[in-house]
């Protein structure tokens, strides 16, 4: 599926010396760099990759005593709203 895009020619610029530089297509630079971006705000929250692991270390005392417990209470917390 083929998309239009206007730059500026000052991104103009930095997109062909990027590819450029590393050697590319500016096709390609471009498909990888929006594919990253896409990764990035469709991944998932820290809290929801780390919510299996919450609670498995014991400590004996200190700020990390009640951690887990209180993490846990986060993450359901905000699943509620």
């Amino acid at each position: 599926m083929a998309k239009s895009v206007r730059f500026d020619r000052q991104l103009e610029s930095l997109l062909e010396e990027a590819a450029q530089s590393l050697g590319i297509s500016q096709s390609k630079l471009i498909r990888e760099a929006i594919a990253e971006k896409c990764r990035e705000v469709l991944r998932p929250p820290l809290s929801e990759s780390l919510a299996p692991f919450i609670g498995r270390i014991k400590s004996k005392g200190g700020r990390a005593r009640n951690s887990g417990v209180a993490f846990k209470r986060a993450l359901l917390d905000k699943r509620r709203k």
